[in-house]
């Protein structure tokens, strides 16, 4: 499904499934079944159908990055030179190849046209990323960042309802 396609037809079970599935991915079909009052062969027929059609992306586990030693996440806001299309997909082909960068936005609204969501170990990690590797792309202009002292709200759940 592309992001331009229509909103599909959902009805309540549907809607239930997508509710149950963005919090608890690896609930078993017997007990989602249970949960959303269908037997098991329809609701599995409904999850099919729904990740056919691309509302269900895929499925991941949540890994904590603190405890993976990333103990800074840090969003920083780029500005490019030029804006053209060829300067973007160079940028945002070279930023996906970093392993720290969680997010990359195109933005509006700002001085800068994209925010980073980075993950690292500490400031000298954050430094050789943000010197040696994101502001020698070609295009970047600049490079402003800010550092998350806590997350308030994590909630990658898109309502559905």
């Amino acid at each position: 499904m592309s992001e331009t396609s229509p909103i599909p037809a959902l009805d309540r079970y549907d809607r239930h499934i997508l509710e149950v599935l963005q919090r608890e991915g690896r609930i078993s079909n017997q007990e989602l079944a249970e949960r959303i009052g269908l037997s098991p062969s329809p609701c599995l027929r409904r999850v099919r159908a729904l990740e056919e059609s691309g509302l269900i992306a895929g499925y991941r586990a949540q890994v904590d990055s603190k405890r993976l030693g990333y103990s800074l996440t840090a969003l920083l806001h780029i500005s490019m030179d030029r804006h053209t299309p060829e300067r973007f997909a160079n940028f945002e082909a070279k930023v996906a190849a970093l392993p720290q960068v969680q997010e990359c936005l195109l933005i509006t609204g700002q001085e800068a046209d994209y925010q980073l969501k980075v993950v690292v170990r500490d400031m000298d990690d954050y430094q050789d990323l943000l010197l040696n590797r994101i502001t020698r792309i070609d295009g970047v202009s600049g490079a402003h960042s800010s550092f998350v002292l806590r997350r308030v709200i994590d909630h990658p759940v898109v309502p559905v309802g």
